[in-house]
């Protein structure tokens, strides 16, 4: 069945070695149908519903993903295009609360325009009522609009989706993590939501052992023990790691209660590193960049 995953539009170059990851980690087949760097949406086939929830539930760079149930480059294509993929679907969701909803990418719609489309979908006649709040169905009508279209006058976005949605991500942990607040950071510390994507694209997992060789304040291996991971880390300059009137790398472990997850520090130089050879580790990683 295809799916439609909604991106973000930061961080191309990391969204699909990310969800490929995670399809990894979760055991899921998955066919990348369509993709762009250009574009936030991306037009997968996976097994079902289920396998949809568990590739997107822990995802950084994805904000939602869709059952698709039509696509095309205008209104027209995209209404013929949910007639003919759709229909047999239509019983099964009879009686429950429903709401639309419209994303436009690159564009924007008046609330005129927006009630005007949502109404041109009226023939799929759900029987059940409208929930604008904690609805049993959301679908959202996903505009693909090029780059400076509106700007060139242009009131036709260059592709359309219908979708019905499936499940959402781990988004809201990119504040929680959010250097801002964090208790302990220097010049050198990550970008929150970088080093949880990395994380993801390393496969932090519980059981999993991480190192980062240059530690610092600890943003990679904070992101991997957010994931389950028991993490290690080791800095030329001792200082970094243990910082200064209470401030240090393991006060951002107990910040997030991730104490558990920190295995521990030393200070070496990566050059003449004084850790045993052999496969130990499920991953050395650090600033935007890991292995596995």
């Amino acid at each position: 069945m295809e799916y439609l995953l909604r991106f973000i539009q930061t961080h191309e170059t990391f969204r699909l070695p990310e969800i490929q990851a995670l399809a990894d980690l979760e055991g899921i087949p998955m066919e990348v149908v369509s993709y762009s760097l250009d574009s936030p949406f991306c037009t997968l086939k996976l097994p079902d519903d289920d396998a949809a929830r568990r590739l997107l539930s822990r995802s950084i760079t994805a904000k939602a993903i869709y059952a698709l149930w039509g696509s095309g480059a205008n209104y027209p294509a995209l209404h013929a295009s949910v007639a003919e993929t759709s229909t047999p679907w239509w019983p099964q969701f009879q009686g429950q609360t429903f709401k639309f909803t419209i994303d436009s990418f690159q564009g924007s719609r008046t609330h005129a325009d927006i009630c005007e489309l949502i109404n041109s979908f009226a023939y799929m006649s759900f029987t059940g009522p409208v929930a604008l709040k904690n609805p049993d169905l959301r679908f959202c009508v996903l505009e693909d609009w090029a780059f400076d279209a509106q700007a060139h006058g242009s009131s036709t976005p260059q592709h359309l989706y219908l979708g019905r949605l499936v499940g959402t991500s781990q988004r809201e942990i990119v504040g929680k993590y959010d250097l801002k607040k964090r208790r302990y950071i220097s010049t050198t510390s990550m970008d929150a939501e970088l080093a949880l994507i990395t994380a993801n694209i390393a496969l932090a997992r519980p059981g999993a052992i991480f190192y980062d060789p240059f530690v610092g304040t600890g943003s990679f291996p904070v992101a991997c023990a957010h994931f389950g991971a028991l993490a290690f880390g080791s800095d030329i300059d001792g200082r970094a790691i243990r910082g200064k009137g209470g401030r240090n790398l393991r006060a951002n472990f107990a910040q997030y209660d991730l104490a558990p997850g920190f295995g521990d520090s030393f200070v070496a130089d990566l050059t003449n590193s004084p850790l045993r050879p052999g496969r130990y580790l499920d991953g050395i990683g650090e600033e935007g960049w890991a292995c596995v």
